[in-house]
């Protein structure tokens, strides 16, 4: 049995007697009830999540706001209502990928397997193959932590980076689910040398590369119709670890209940590439994936928070769906 500690070369999540309290009662009161939905046929369950996900999409504000503006940036030649049915379609997918993860995190790995369809595996393999340290670059979609989960699952050792959550039950939870597989999980807040060390003992890693990190180490390059705050730190890590990088990324359909993942050749021409044109070519990978699949990608991040000095911030402009409204 797994001895939950906590350790400086990874986070171990740990239950908490505070979970007990009464406070927490209506976070596993929705534990409880997602699990039962992750036990439910996703041809069941699929429309009614979906359905669940459309209204949520409604009511959620501040998300919505931030998904148009972001898609307004990023499609501004696009017309408003075929970038409204982006925004439905993307809370319709999110809460059935969640189920699959939690499906996954319940059932025999096997069951979930049996609809998943890669594309480009014979990439995966020669990787594995040639004993090739590999770090996989994948854009944040709904369905990013699966992947991982079930190359863990067939025996793979893996590496990945997270934010802790909100609420500590739900934070507790879903890294449980993460790490059911083995592999290991790296807390941001504890830097980036516990990830390093992991890819260089072999495992798997695992980067997000569309997160904003500020405008002091990165470089401003384009992202689909408009500019974005871009961390080159991919490049770094590859020469650091002597890591090939492989970008993939996951496709949930909620009509066929299947999981369609795709995988991309190794970015090796980033070896020799200035920061520039490495941050450039991350964010051609993430538009080569979410171009056909808009709706998989979680557009309610703030991903455009860091502007050229002398440009207001998309999410504070007064002009652009009023936060009163």
């Amino acid at each position: 049995m797994e001895k939950e500690t906590t350790s400086k070369s990874e986070f171990i999540p740990r239950f908490q007697n505070a979970f007990l309290h009464p406070r927490y009662w209506g976070s596993w009161l929705g534990v409880i009830a997602f699990a039962g939905l992750a036990l439910t046929p996703p041809a069941v369950r699929d429309p009614l999540l979906g359905a669940i996900g459309r209204v949520a999409g409604k009511v959620a504000k501040s998300a919505r706001r931030r998904a148009r503006i972001n898609l307004l940036y990023c499609f501004p030649e696009m017309a408003e209502p075929q970038r409204e049915a982006i925004i439905d379609g993307m809370f319709t997918t999110a809460p059935q990928a969640m189920a699959l993860m939690a499906e996954l995190g319940v059932r025999n790995p096997q069951r979930v397997m049996k609809r998943v369809r890669w594309h480009g595996k014979p990439i995966i393999d020669e990787l594995c193959a040639q004993n090739e340290r590999v770090i996989f670059l994948v854009p944040h979609g709904w369905a990013v932590d699966i992947p991982a989960m079930l190359m863990a699952a067939g025996g793979q050792k893996m590496a990945a980076m997270f934010h802790n959550q909100g609420n500590m039950l739900f934070d507790y939870i879903w890294n449980r689910v993460r790490r059911r597989f083995g592999g290991r999980m790296h807390a941001r807040n504890d830097g980036i040398k516990p990830f390093i060390s992991s890819v260089r003992q072999g495992y798997w890693g695992y980067y997000l590369p569309d997160q904003d990190h500020g405008a002091e180490h990165s470089e401003f390059v384009d992202f689909f119709g408009t500019y974005k705050a871009t961390l080159p730190a991919i490049g770094r890590l590859m020469k650091v670890c002597r890591a090939r990088v492989v970008p993939l990324f996951p496709v949930y359909n909620g009509k066929t209940h299947c999981l369609d993942i795709y995988v991309r050749p190794p970015m090796d021409d980033l070896a020799q590439a200035d920061d520039n044109t490495i941050a450039r070519r991350m964010n051609e990978e993430v538009e080569i994936f979410v171009g056909p699949h808009p709706e998989q990608y979680t557009w309610i991040l703030k991903l455009l928070k860091t502007r050229l000095k002398g440009e207001i911030q998309p999410y504070k402009r007064n002009d652009l769906w009023p936060k009163d409204k």
